[in-house]
């Protein structure tokens, strides 16, 4: 199964600017820019995290930072089993 393609920065902040200042539908957006509307869907929601409009996922600094200790703890398991 190949990779799925990165989609530009400019083109995902696009997107979502013109789902939250418009108010079309997302899936009418997607296909208008030749995005998935799940992708898009999902890039809007954590938009809405990040601005503090939503409370039910991590945001983006949280995620990376998450990313970051568990990366830690497993260099720091590793260490210990040795």
């Amino acid at each position: 199964m190949p990779a799925p393609r990165k989609c530009p920065d400019e083109l995902r902040e696009r997107a979502v600017r013109e789902v939250r200042t418009t108010g079309r539908p997302i899936a009418h957006v997607a296909k208008d820019l030749g995005v998935h509307k799940e992708a898009l869907r999902g890039w809007v929601r954590q938009t809405e995290v990040d601005h503090g409009e939503r409370d039910d996922r991590l945001t983006t600094a949280g995620r990376d930072e998450l990313k970051q200790l568990r990366k830690k703890n497993a260099e720091l398991n590793g260490l210990t089993r040795s």
